[in-house]
C-alpha cells in the first residue's frame, strides 16, 4: 500500500570529497536522500558498497540516473550514515560529518532486475551486500538503529591526538611546557598530558584546544 510522506529532498551537486573519514560540513553534503514522494511496503533496504570517500559523489551520480531511468517508482531513498563530531583544528573547534560506515550507503529498493542493475552499474558501486550474488535486507529495526544513532543531540569529539605523542600546552598555567600524551577522552573533548614538573612526571587534564602538535 502506498503513502505519501514529506516533500522529496533535492541532492545539490556534490562537493570535492576529502580523503579523510571526517567532512567538514556544507550545505552540500546530504546524508539522507528522499528521491520520490511516494513510499510502498514492497520497499527494502540494501547496503551498497562504493569506493571509499567516493559516498557522496556515487549517490548524487545515482539520483540522476534514477531520474533519467524512470525509476522513481522503485528506488526510493539513499542514505549515508554519518555522526556528527567536533574536531580542534588550527587552535578552533569545528563541526565535521564523519562517515559511521566509510564505503557503503544504505539504498531502499523495490528490488527487480531493473532497480538492480541501476544501482549496481552506477559509477563507483561496487556491488551489493548479500549472500553469494543475492542481495540481503536490511531489518527494520537495523536501519532505525543506525538513523537513531545519526540523531545524536551532543556532538562528540574527534582526537587529532595519539597516545605517546609530543604536545605542546598552549593555554592556562603550563602555557609553553611539552608534554606527552597519556590518554584521550574523545567524549568530553579532554587529554591527559604528563608534564616534567620539578624533574617527575606529572599528568595534567587539559582541554584539546589547550595543546596543540609539535
Amino acid at each position: 500500500m502506498a503513502k505519501k510522506r514529506k516533500k522529496a529532498e533535492v541532492l545539490p551537486a556534490p562537493p570535492e570529497e576529502k580523503e579523510a573519514d571526517g567532512q567538514e560540513l556544507t550545505a552540500l553534503q546530504e546524508n539522507h536522500l528522499i528521491i520520490t514522494e511516494t513510499e510502498t511496503d514492497a520497499a527494502a533496504w540494501y547496503i551498497v558498497h562504493t569506493y571509499s570517500g567516493h559516498e557522496y559523489r556515487v549517490a548524487h551520480t545515482l539520483v540522476q540516473r534514477v531520474k533519467t531511468m524512470k525509476l522513481t517508482d522503485k528506488i526510493l531513498e539513499i542514505l549515508i550514515p554519518t555522526q556528527e563530531k567536533i574536531i580542534i583544528k588550527r587552535g578552533k573547534k569545528q563541526t565535521v560529518r564523519e562517515k559511521i560506515f566509510p564505503g557503503y550507503l544504505l539504498v531502499k529498493i523495490v528490488l527487480d532486475d531493473d532497480s538492480w542493475l541501476a544501482v549496481r552499474t552506477t559509477p563507483g558501486v561496487t556491488g551489493f551486500v548479500g549472500v553469494g550474488n543475492k542481495p540481503t535486507p536490511l531489518p527494520p529495526q537495523e536501519v532505525e538503529t543506525i538513523q537513531k544513532f545519526m540523531t545524536m543531540e551532543t556532538p562528540k569529539y574527534k582526537a587529532s591526538f595519539s597516545v605517546g605523542e609530543a604536545v605542546k600546552i598552549v593555554e592556562g598555567p603550563f602555557a609553553d611546557f611539552l608534554g606527552m600524551i597519556d590518554s584521550i577522552d574523545e567524549s568530553k573533548g579532554k587529554v591527559k598530558v604528563l608534564v616534567s614538573i620539578f624533574g617527575r612526571e606529572t599528568p595534567v587534564e587539559l582541554d584539546f584546544l589547550q595543546v596543540q602538535k609539535i
